[in-house]
């Protein structure tokens, strides 16, 4: 079996030089921000962090293939890296803290490219997240000082946290009333929105999640995160891992449910 662990150690690595230069420019009075062709915003350090990443892959890892969220695919072969240079630009350009950079490491597989390194770094919260393969999941500071995950044992609707991003996606698929019956179910719902809510879940703090549509970039650590973590994450329509477009995450014990619901009148 692969050892990627040298991988992980390299994602963090990443992970530091990134965190670095968005902190540096997070809540900077002179920040450029543009409007990209899908009229969601990229800032300048959304550009410079992805930058800065592919830069240390193409010395340390130049056979790996790059796939990042500003520019796009470089590279062939079966292992691609993944990068998300800042997930939740929008709270990022209005000083919100709720965001972070995710790296991937994917290999060519049945369905798709499938993760086998994920790596999640929130650095206005000061919190950070991985996974590797059949390692299991983990947060903390560094490597040296880190704690498992794992999700929670919640069983049953009535005692379940859901997390969501915002109402918008759900209507435009004409799955609103599916969405708005489960949020009627559950013990609680809040929208905290983006990687956030992934991360919860694989700490066992949420108990079930779901976005309805999304890039793999957007997905690929989340995934290997909280399955790794004991938890499940499929898209919409069931097939595990980051490659549906949309995605569910849960405890495993709920994801049934959460499907469900979602798709009852799609």
């Amino acid at each position: 079996m692969p050892d990627y662990l040298d991988d992980l150690r390299l994602a963090h690595v990443l992970a530091d030089a990134a965190d670095a230069a968005t902190m540096e420019r997070f809540k900077a009075l002179d920040l450029k921000v543009e409007t990209k062709p899908d009229m969601t915003p990229v800032s300048e350090a959304d550009k410079a962090a992805e930058e800065l990443i592919r830069g240390h892959l193409s010395r340390a890892r130049p056979r790996d293939a790059v796939l990042g969220e500003e520019y796009g695919v470089e590279g062939t072969g079966p292992r691609r890296w993944i990068i998300d240079p800042i997930d939740g630009t929008k709270n990022y350009v209005r000083g919100v803290p709720v965001w972070a950079t995710l790296i991937s490491l994917t290999e060519a597989g049945e369905g798709g490219y499938q993760p086998v390194v994920g790596l999640v770094s929130a650095p206005a919260l000061g919190r950070r997240w991985w996974a590797v393969k059949d390692h299991g999941a983990f947060t903390g500071r560094s490597l040296t000082s880190a704690s498992r995950l794992r999700v929670s044992q919640v069983s049953e609707l009535s005692d379940a946290s859901f997390a969501y991003s915002s109402l918008q996606g759900w209507e435009e698929q004409g799955r609103l009333d599916g969405f708005l019956d489960l949020t009627r179910e559950v013990w609680r719902t809040r929208a905290y929105g983006d990687f956030w809510p992934y991360m919860m879940v694989a700490e066992g703090s949420v108990d079930i999640c779901a976005e309805p549509e999304l890039s793999l970039w957007d997905m690929a650590a989340n995934s290997i995160i909280v399955t790794e973590a004991g938890g499940t994450f499929t898209g919409l329509d069931g097939r595990p891992g980051p490659n549906s477009g949309n995605a569910a995450a849960s405890n495993g014990r709920l994801h049934d449910e959460l499907l469900g619901y979602l798709n009852q009148r799609y």
